[in-house]
């Protein structure tokens, strides 16, 4: 099964509480989407390997420890999981950037996927998933089933909030992808939101509410 960080640092958490305000403004709201994403990003690669090297400082050899050679990939579920996407390249200058974008048919209620760009090379990359609700799970979910099916073999999931619905849902579809979140929250109310959440995080990241 997989597992649930759920990340408690005081740092996330005061910005965290600054988000879920109704009364931060576009701006203020868009700054703090991508400084959590790059607090959260600490420990979602805390499990890099490393590699020792040596080192000449201006006064002698130092025994050092480097990232050993991981390529790694964000993938931002459009269009909300782009407001995670700075703060994490400021972390990993070098990171390559994939995009997934979902709609729900309206018929059949399932996700359909109607742009999918990645890195030529994603199936030899780790790759964290980015977007800020996880809240049924279904868009996750489908854009996990779309990189597993591209060929990629070691994902996880960033979320900044994450309804125990959502939770379930990844881990019954895919329980070998961990799960990262800032708040794990009570519940869904009856039009999907997470309660006691942050309300429609795209809308508030791109002044669209």
């Amino acid at each position: 099964m997989s597992k649930v960080h759920v990340f408690d640092h005081p740092l996330i958490q005061h910005k965290l509480s600054i988000l879920r305000d109704k009364n931060t403004s576009v701006k203020v709201f868009r700054e703090l989407i991508s400084e959590i994403a790059m607090l959260m990003c600490f420990e979602a690669t805390r499990d890099l390997p490393l590699e020792e090297i040596e080192v000449e400082t201006p006064v002698a050899v130092a025994k050092c420890r480097r990232i050993a050679g991981k390529k790694l990939a964000v993938v931002p579920i459009l269009r909300a999981g782009l407001g995670m996407v700075d703060g994490m390249v400021s972390m990993m200058p070098n990171v390559k950037v994939g995009h997934i974008g979902l709609f729900r048919d309206p018929k059949t209620l399932e996700p359909v996927k109607y742009y999918f760009k990645m890195p030529p090379d994603i199936e030899e990359r780790d790759v964290i998933v980015v977007d800020p609700m996880l809240a049924t799970g279904g868009s996750a979910s489908a854009a996990i089933t779309f990189l597993k099916e591209a060929g990629v073999k070691h994902i996880k999931l960033m979320s900044v909030i994450g309804a125990p619905e959502g939770v379930a849902r990844m881990q019954a579809d895919h329980p070998d992808v961990d799960i990262f979140v800032a708040a794990l929250d009570d519940h869904l109310n009856d039009h999907g939101y997470i309660v006691p959440g942050l309300g429609d995080a795209g809308d508030r990241i791109f002044g669209t509410k």
